[in-house]
């Protein structure tokens, strides 16, 4: 595997454009309190948060799905199709990435596939979400860079 610390930043740089930077916390998408650059772990309603905790945030939430889907993958993944899964993850949650037909076709050798499985997560509520269609093409091209 490439150096975690690359390949985390690989991740960081492609999910934050993509989930944008909210120091106060919000309601997401489908109601979900939310801080930071996406992060919904332990999100009260009225927090805040500073440029600081939000970069630690972030740092600490790719960490933490990097591992969490990591027995999900196989060993041997190029760096860029790696972070693009994790994005994914990050997006998704780990447990829905890892029974998805992204984590099933890389686990069976087809890594092509595995990307362009990324294309199916494009809803949230059930509607097609124009931002996840972009953020998936996104995540699909640096998987797909990666091979």
């Amino acid at each position: 595997m490439a150096g975690l610390g690359a390949l985390l930043a690989l991740a960081a740089a492609v999910i934050a454009p993509f989930e944008g930077r909210e120091l106060r916390a919000y309601r997401d998408i489908v109601g979900v309190w939310t801080i930071c650059d996406g992060d919904t772990q332990g999100v009260r309603p009225g927090q805040v948060a500073t440029p600081a905790e939000c970069d630690s945030r972030l740092a600490a939430r790719v960490a933490a799905f990097e591992r969490e889907i990591r027995p999900c993958l196989p060993d041997e993944l190029p760096p860029e199709t790696r972070a693009a899964f994790i994005s994914a993850a990050y997006n998704i949650g780990s447990g829905a990435f890892c029974g998805s037909s992204m984590a099933r076709r890389a686990r069976a050798g087809d890594l092509r596939g595995a990307c362009e499985a990324l294309r199916l997560w494009t809803k949230a509520g059930g509607q097609v979400v124009r931002g996840l269609v972009r953020r998936r093409e996104a995540e699909r091209a640096l998987c797909l860079r990666g091979l």
